[in-house]
This record gives structure tokens, sequence and C-alpha cells, in this order.
């Protein structure tokens, strides 16, 4: 009967092709589909653009050997071989254990400048060609927005909409925002009635405790395909590691009460390890830095500078007037413009000065602390020149790169910028209060524009941003937290930066900021291997407590310069019996 059939509704399509086409002779008898396929061509019958690119992606499943081998590595070959794009092995392993494996659900460990992003990415493309996605759903830091949208628009072929308002959620299938931005309530109760078929959380180790909005927030949302990145999956308890298990596949690693009794002896060590390793094999993957990552060699050179003697008078004075203050002091907010102060004078006169002018004239002192406050100020406005700036120019002139120069405050950068411009130097500033669009201008402008030799970024503009086209960085002053140190040297010693990296750190002799470094460089070994590492020795060396606090502890109670180096010293000796004691090695156990 099917027989029958098919043979008169091929005589018939023959009959109108003739009629239609007079010239036409029925020569393809054996090709009943043939014959079909010239009739619709003639009479315009066509299928939606969207049908068609439905069937294309079938055909390319069809002839994938699964998921072994990657769609996208074909269809975007051209597009990165134009635009100069570099993936690496490790990524690509990443994303074929993720699909063919974790099903699409993990946790991306990978360590700092690794390229969790690009590898989260090529997860979304992957599943996107395979017709597996539609929608998806990116949430990270306000100030990485930019940056995700850039990097799936440039490299991946992905457009994307920033969202921020709340008919957003549910009329764009493309979207990134900020965690902030979305869990506001109009935005979160959108978002919530929403179903995506992959949601990305970049930063995940924000999400380390359930108790908070973020951590409910997220787990509410409706979502098949999930990714959670962090080069910081355990930072001081096990706890939570466990709840960002949870959050990616529920019951993994049973109920917290069994986790604690099969795995933790106390919250930081544990127990049955290889078992519990293999547990989490099974939803993370951590790749870490080795020689075969592909990563340039980064030269460090620390730098001494010697004050002018009206400069170490300021320091001097300075530093015995905050300790001063403090020992009458027990209110952590009163003491907070003290401990910036302090900071200040490392970096600059022209950053205290601020701090001493609201001193003087906002923040409840004494009479006699309001005398010494008034005197420091007018010391300050002496001091024409600071000793850093004459290395920082010299540095600037003679390497034919570009330079990035980092600070801590706005002060600073402003005198930097100033001096700069003075010696015939042209700069541009990167600080917090560059919008997103403005920042990514002014990141164009200091690659594109040959004239522009310097960027001088503080510490809020430079989080987030990539720049591995410019390889040499100078620190005016050092950050008393070394993990933002390390962030700062990421911008531009990361994976995609094809040149060696160099670095210039300017430290003040017979201060705060000489024993910092040292402690650093010697105990930490911040800069003596790549990025990633130092988080877990300062995580355990301050156990609730920041470094700069502890930092500040050694300034207030160290009347003299000796005093201070031997506190220094102290606080060396502790991190080095931190890094070598005898506890579980919890990189291994990631």
């Amino acid at each position: 009967m099917d027989s029958t059939l098919s043979t008169l509704n091929f005589e018939t399509n023959n009959r109108a092709l003739s009629a239609e086409l007079p010239n036409f002779q029925p020569i393809f008898e054996e090709t009943n589909q043939f014959s079909e396929f010239l009739l619709n061509m003639r009479r315009k019958n066509w299928d939606s653009w969207e049908a068609f690119q439905i069937h294309v992606q079938g055909e390319e499943m069809t002839l994938s050997k699964g998921f072994e081998e990657l769609l996208v590595l074909t269809h975007l070959q051209e597009h990165w071989r134009k635009n100069g794009f570099l993936h690496y092995p490790h990524q690509i392993e990443t994303v074929k254990k993720v699909i063919s494996q974790l099903r699409g659900r993990a946790i991306l460990a990978d360590e700092v400048g690794l390229g969790k992003t690009i590898e989260a990415a090529m997860i979304l493309k992957e599943y996107m060609l395979r017709g597996l996605v539609k929608r998806f759903l990116i949430l990270t830091p306000a100030s990485l927005c930019r940056q995700w949208e850039a990097e799936l628009r440039e490299k991946f072929e992905i457009n994307s909409l920033i969202a921020r308002r709340d008919f957003e959620w549910s009329q764009y299938n493309h979207l990134i925002a900020s965690i902030d931005t979305a869990k506001k309530e109009d935005n979160r109760n959108e978002i919530l009635k929403q179903y995506f078929d992959m949601v990305i959380v970049d930063e995940a180790h924000k999400l380390k405790s359930s108790n908070t909005q973020n951590f409910q927030f997220v787990n509410s949302i409706q979502k098949k395909y999930f990714l959670l990145l962090t080069a910081t999956p355990l930072q001081n308890d096990l706890k939570e590691l466990f709840n960002l298990i949870t959050l990616i596949r529920p019951g993994q690693l049973g109920s917290y009460r069994n986790f604690k009794k099969n795995y933790v002896v106390d919250k930081r060590k544990t127990k049955n390890v290889n078992e519990l390793k293999n547990l989490l094999g099974e939803v993370m993957i951590r790749n870490k830095h080795g020689a075969n990552i592909g990563f340039t060699k980064r030269n460090v050179q620390n730098i001494p500078i010697i004050l002018s003697d009206l400069e170490r008078e300021m320091y001097d004075r300075t530093t015995a007037f905050i300790r001063n203050c403090l020992t009458k002091r027990t209110n952590a907010m009163s003491a907070l413009p003290l401990l910036t102060l302090q900071r200040e004078i490392c970096s600059s006169t022209f950053a205290a000065i601020i701090t001493l002018y609201k001193l003087v004239n906002k923040v409840q002192i004494d009479e006699s602390e309001q005398e010494e406050a008034v005197a420091l100020l007018r010391l300050a406005q002496q001091i024409k020149d600071n000793a850093k700036m004459a290395v920082v120019e010299e540095l600037v002139r003679k390497t034919p790169e570009k330079v990035i120069i980092f600070t801590e405050f706005l002060g600073t950068q402003s005198y930097i910028r100033t001096r700069l411009e003075q010696a015939g130097i042209l700069t541009l500033a990167f600080d917090g209060h560059l919008s997103a669009s403005k920042k990514e201008f002014t990141k164009y402008q200091f690659k594109e524009f040959p004239q522009y030799r310097a960027l001088v970024c503080t510490e809020s503009g430079g989080e987030g941003i990539n720049l591995q086209f410019c390889n040499t960085m100078i620190n005016y002053d050092l950050p008393w937290n070394p993990m933002r140190l390390e962030q700062r040297i990421g911008r531009i010693h990361r994976l995609g930066q094809e040149r060696d990296v160099f670095i210039y750190n300017l430290s003040i002799k017979d201060t705060v900021e000489e024993h910092l470094l040292k402690l650093l460089d010697e105990k930490v070994k911040l800069f003596h291997s790549v990025i990633g590492e130092s988080d877990r020795v300062i995580g355990k060396l301050c156990s609730g407590k920041s470094l700069e606090s502890r930092i500040m502890e050694l300034v207030f109670k160290s009347e003299t310069h000796e005093q201070l180096s031997q506190n220094f010293e102290q606080l060396g000796a502790e991190i080095e019996a931190l890094i070598n004691e005898d506890t579980p090695d919890w990189d291994g156990l990631l």
C-alpha cells in the first residue's frame, strides 16, 4: 500500500512539474525526494530560517561522535584565528569532562589566571551549538559584567544583555547580571518565575555560607545546567566546600551531619581523604599552575626608596601621632581614619593630607591631638616632591613598553599623573569613579593609542580588568593584603600574556612598607611563583582577623624601628610554621 501511494505521489509531482516547467523531463524517476525538492523550490515552499538552523544543528550532531568531539572547536576555529585567540589543552579537557561526565553541573575551581571564564564560555557555546541551551543567566560581581559581555561577544559570537530592570528577565534569553542587582526584590521575583537552561555564577566563593541571601537566591533559581566559578572553593572552613557542592549536586556529600562524621576532624582537617577526593572529583575540576600550562616568566624587582629629610620627619611624626591616638581609643570606628592614615603616609603625603584634614575638621579628637594634626598638615604642605616619583619617572622613560602604575589612594593617583604629565608623559586614570562603559573606553585608549604611556590605577579601578597587552607594572605603594597584590599582578600575568612580565615594587626604607615587602617576598613567597597560592597561607595565619589588622598591631606595639623589625620577624616565623605544619594539604584534596 505504502509503495503504491509513493508511486502515485511521485507521478503526481512529475505531472505538476511538467505543467509548470514545460522543459522539465522526469529523468530522476528513481529519486522521488529530488522531484519533490524541485517542486517545492519552484513554488517557493520554504521553511523558516530558524527551522533551517535547527536542521543544520541536528545534522552537525549526527555527524559528531558524541561529546568527545567538541563542535565549538570547529565552529569558531576561523573566528579565533582571525582574532588571535588561543585556547589551551587543560581548558579543552575541562570542557569535555563537564559535558560528558559531569552532565553540565560543575564547580570550575582552577587557580587564578588559568581561564575559568573561557572554560565556562566554551561549555555554554557547546551546549548552544547542540541546541541544548537557549536561555542562560550569568551572575557575577558588578565590576565583571562588562567583561563577561565582551568576552562572550568577541570570542564566542554570543550576544547578551546586562540586565538591570525587572521586565528584562522574561523578555531576553541571554542575560548577564550583577548578583546584587539580581537579588533585589522586584528582580528576584521575576527571575524565580523563569526557567534557565544554564546558570553560571562567577566568584562563587561568595555563596559559601548557606545562611546568606546570595546562597538562598541562587539555590532557588530554576535551572538545568549549572556552573560555579571560584579559585578558592575552600578558604577557612570545610563547611564552605560542603555548601558549594550541595548547590551543584544536593546529596553528593550526604547531610552535613554525615559529612562531618565521615570526613571532618575539625573545621580545617579532613579524614578519609581519598574517598572524599573521589566524591569531589565528580562535581569539581581544579587545574593548577605548572610548566605545561603556558605562563610566561615573571621578573620581580624590589626597589628600596630613601626618603628626603622632610619626608622622613613627616613619616616619623605621623606614625607617632597615630600611636598616641590609638592608645586612647578602643572603638574600631574611631580608629579607622588613623589606620587609613598610616597606610597613606607610606604612599605619599598627598594622600595623607586628605585624611589629616578630616581628622582636624570632622573627627572627635582632643585639643593636643588637634594641635599635632594641624602641625602635620602644615608640614605636609611644605613637601613639594616625593622620593618615589624620581624612580617612577626613570622606570617609565627607560622602558619602551606601556606601564601600569598601581596605588591605593586617589590623592596619590592624582599626584602621579600630574608629575608624569609635567615630564611630558601622557597618562590615563583608571579608578572606581569610572562607569563600566568609561572603563572599557579607557582600556581601549590605553591599548590602541601610542601616546598614552601610563595607566594609573587605584585598587577599585583595577578590579576585574585584563590587560595582557601590557607587560610592565609598577606598584607605587603596597596593599597590606597580599591577595590584593596578587590581583594586581594578575591583570597582566595570566593566560594570554605572550611576553615575560616585569613587576617593580617600591618600598620606603625603615617603614612598615619595607618589612611588609620582605614578609611577602621571603615568607609568603608571593613573587616566586604564579599567583594563586598565598590565599591559603594568609587564611591560616589570620583565622578570622585580617592581615591588615595584624600589621597595625605590630605598628602600634613598636615604639622604635628596631622593635618593628623584630615584630615582623616574629610574624614571619609564624607564617613559616603554618606552611610547614603537619596538616592535610587542601590543594591536594582539591
